[in-house]
């Protein structure tokens, strides 16, 4: 959890290393002067769109807040002027460390918690819209009962994490590494997935409609009583398992399935453009009635 009183501390050392006063810090995050001496006797906290704007001035990212983060050293850097004179010029360095904060149960709106890492379960049943999470760490995440619109997760890791019982909808999720993760019950809709790697992760009684998924990596991938509307699939999908999952206009586009297994439900809403696999996987299509149209065996 965040301490007000270690909070303040960090503000107020900060700030004097910057040769700020309590005034002009307050100026340039658009409060009082008598708000910024709350902070700095611990006797209230920012808010964390405001903690968002104090790390842009100091210079630090929002780990820096965290009471287990080492405290930043200020250094001095040599700036040549036009005349023949130096000033000396403060410079901020910080090491990054897993973030001691809990925020769950909590409404993040238009929040930026880029680049943070370790994160872990302390983002349980939260309200997220308008977030970034660009960049970060958050493997091994636990995510239950969230709400989640409007997102940015973009090139974050994500592996091992487990993604229960959550709404996902219209978050973008490019480039992530998704490697071994877990989502149970969960409805994921109008996402981008592009060019993720979903390698052996699994997706239990989700619902799974309307996302861009183009380039994504589907390895050792497993699908159980899952459903897929509106969905292409295309490059390669490998070793993976389809198990009692129904399909909705899926398509298979430009795509090389190999050694996956289906079975369960009737695939009739599953239809193939200049595709190919395998002939074990060509079968399990055709039993499962499958339109193998636009599919050849190789």
């Amino acid at each position: 959890m965040l301490n007000s009183t270690s909070v303040g501390n960090k503000i107020a050392n900060a700030r004097k290393k910057l040769n700020l006063s309590q005034a002009e810090l307050a100026e340039k995050v658009s409060i009082s002067a008598q708000a910024v001496g709350k902070w700095e006797r611990g006797e209230s906290m920012p808010d964390i769109t405001t903690i968002n704007r104090l790390a842009e001035i100091f210079g630090v990212d929002l780990n820096y807040f965290s009471e287990n983060f080492q405290s930043i050293s200020i250094e001095t850097k040599k700036v040549e002027l036009l005349e023949p004179q130096t000033i000396e010029v403060p410079s901020v360095k910080q090491k990054k460390t897993g973030l001691n904060w809990n925020m769950s149960s909590g409404n993040w709106v238009d929040a930026d918690f880029s680049g943070l890492q370790n994160l872990k379960d302390k983002f349980s049943s939260s309200n997220m819209r308008n977030c970034k999470f660009i960049g970060s760490d958050l493997s091994e995440l636990i995510l239950s009962s969230n709400d989640i619109r409007d997102s940015d997760f973009s090139n974050s890791d994500l592996r091992n994490s487990k993604i229960r019982s959550s709404e996902l909808l219209n978050n973008i999720f490019k480039k992530c590494t998704i490697i071994d993760a877990q989502f149970s019950s969960c409805n994921i809709e109008k996402s981008n997935f592009s060019e993720a790697n979903f390698s052996g992760s699994e997706f239990t009684s989700v619902n799974f409609e309307k996302n861009n998924i183009e380039d994504a990596i589907w390895k050792l991938t497993s699908f159980k009583s899952s459903h897929f509307g509106d969905i292409i699939f295309n490059g390669q999908v490998e070793d993976c398992s389809f198990e009692n999952c129904s399909f909705s206009k899926v398509t298979f586009k430009d795509c090389k399935i190999l050694n996956t297994f289906f079975k369960g439900r009737r695939l009739k809403g599953i239809n193939f453009i200049d595709c190919a696999a395998d002939r074990l996987t060509y079968e399990f299509l055709k039993s499962g009635k499958a339109d193998l149209t636009g599919l050849t065996v190789l």
